[in-house]
């Protein structure tokens, strides 16, 4: 059953029925698991929720925010304390499309005037709509929903302003007529005489709802014997969480010590319990490529760079990419997907590489050697899982790690089908196959690689991200060792591990087509910044 028709149902069922009042997504999760069958958005609370006042502060797009969050947060429906309808007919047309698109079950309106105030302050001297313009508004709002199961409940302020049973009666049969679902008669009385008055005078020929915050000590049967359809418990939750919330705070700021409330509050545990964390570890099994494997990454950044006066005191990974250094953005790339254990080779100004959730390996020789030198610094960290490895002067779109952790090849290379593969970008890799539409999902197996750009035919750029799993990183070890007896190693790149593992290995080549860039400019900073 969708959410109107359950407020539907309420309202004209012959049996009581109770929604809760709920502010925010928690208090509306906490009112569902409590067994309630409907929920009240509460004008006031949501005002208090958000500091300020009952007085239309609060705009109808922020109610609006909060309504979203309820609605995702659960599944019962919420009828919406609308307040005047935040404007004329036009502004309440716009407010049910809005409601609906959300998922709410159904608005109430009262007849007063723009901008509203609460109608326990100074009641007694606040105007009442025109009846005739209130209908138009009701007549609008029926007119607009797409759902004809959609609720408009009138609210009538007769009472509260002062006026008598006959205006009360006289405006509720009006704004049947004009088409609401049902009719909220409120009162500001510490008894139940003006509700009875109404009821006994109104009959039962339309579904009446009532907020009995005043008359609270009538006995809910009262209700039932008068032929109340729905009673609102108004603003409760927002009322015991203001109260508990200011002894919590007096206690710890009294004792500047959290002993004597620990036990009185509600626990963490509890809050990611209602926040729904355990579906999200669930979701991360099925969604997150790295869920349920041991996944590290090692980051290559030992070198300066070449950018003048910006590279002449820290490192290009250090250099800031709107705002932040490309390094930590690199770092946060990897955590996005789950993959904690990183693993830093610093060299120039390594004391500049800072970062707290990294392990820093340092290359105190990295003027004279080359990345290479830096991976083998790094090779017992392979073999412990799935690695990435990444230069630390790339920035690349999410997509291309997250088709990276989902290749299943022992070893994966990403190439950049579209490069111009200039003299400043050399790793030059020439495969099996050309990148074609049909490879995107698939790959190509890597034949060779160079550092240099000689015009001969090749298929695209190494763009500094790589992969290997544990099967594999048993073979990039051993070549690692191998290379490191050669007299040249110190000069040696990724490209010459590349060409040494694919004498007896199959390196894989997953294709992107731009998406990435290497940092090696002013003009390149200032382009990933826009990439990103």
């Amino acid at each position: 059953m969708k959410k109107t028709q359950k407020l539907k149902q309420m309202l004209t069922s012959p049996e009581l029925d109770f929604i809760m009042e709920a502010h925010n997504g928690i208090s509306a999760k906490i009112v569902e698991e409590t067994g309630f069958q409907g929920i009240w958005g509460s004008g006031l609370t949501i005002s208090a929720s958000l500091g300020v006042r009952d007085n239309n502060e609060a705009s109808w797009t922020q109610v609006l925010d909060v309504m979203e969050y309820m609605s995702d947060a659960s599944s019962l429906p919420i009828l919406l304390d609308g307040d005047t309808g935040y404007g004329n007919f036009n502004n309440m047309r716009r407010l049910v499309k809005k409601l609906e698109q959300r998922g709410v079950a159904g608005v109430c309106i009262e007849d007063k005037l723009f901008p509203k105030t609460n109608s326990f302050i100074s009641g007694e001297t606040q105007p009442l709509a025109d009846i005739d313009e209130f209908c138009g508004k009701i007549q609008a709002a029926k007119e607009t929903q797409s759902d004809e199961d959609f609720c408009v409940v009138a609210r009538l302020e007769s009472f509260i302003a002062g006026w008598g049973l006959d205006e009360a009666l006289r405006r509720g049969e009006a704004y049947r007529k004009a088409g609401a679902d049902a009719i909220l008669v409120h009162s500001k009385k510490a008894d139940s005489s003006d509700i009875e008055a109404f009821m006994k005078e109104w009959g039962n020929r339309h579904p009446v709802v009532i907020v009995p915050t005043k008359y609270y000590s009538t006995p809910t049967d009262r209700f039932r014997e008068m032929g109340i359809n729905m009673v609102i418990w108004a603003n409760h939750t927002m009322r015991s969480a203001i109260q508990s919330m200011q002894q919590t705070v007096q206690q710890i700021y009294k004792d500047q010590s959290l002993i004597n409330v620990e036990g009185k509050v509600t626990t963490v545990s509890e809050i990611f319990r209602l926040q729904g964390a355990d579906e999200l570890k669930e979701a991360e099994k099925r969604y997150l490529p790295t869920s349920g494997k041991q996944v590290n990454a090692i980051i290559l950044a030992a070198s300066q760079g070449n950018l003048g006066e910006l590279t002449r005191d820290i490192p290009k990974t250090m250099l800031k990419i709107n705002g932040k250094p490309l390094l930590s953005m690199q770092v946060d790339d990897l955590n996005k997907v789950g993959i904690k254990n990183i693993s830093v080779v610093r060299g120039f100004a390594k004391d500049r590489i800072d970062l707290g959730n990294i392990r820093p390996i340092d290359n105190e020789l990295f003027a004279s050697t080359k990345e290479l030198s830096s991976l083998y610094l790094a090779k017992d960290q392979l073999g412990k899982g799935t690695t990435v490895i990444s230069y630390g002067d790339i920035v690349y779109k999410n997509y291309i790690l997250n088709d990276l952790l989902n290749d299943n090849n022992n070893i994966t290379i990403i190439v950049d089908a579209d490069s111009e593969m200039s003299e400043a970008a050399p790793d030059i890799v020439v495969t099996d196959k050309p990148y074609s539409r049909n490879l995107y999902s698939n790959t190509a197996k890597l034949l060779s690689a160079r550092n240099i750009k000689d015009g001969q035919p090749a298929n695209g750029e190494f763009v500094g991200l790589w992969k290997v799993s544990q099967e594999g990183a048993v073979s990039v070890q051993k070549a690692l060792e191998t290379l490191a007896q050669e007299a040249g190693f110190d000069t040696f790149t990724l490209v010459d591990l590349f060409n040494e593992l694919a004498k007896t290995e199959t390196i894989a080549v997953k294709f992107v087509k731009g998406d990435w860039l290497d940092v090696d400019s002013i003009v390149d900073l200032q382009k990933a910044g826009e990439l990103l």
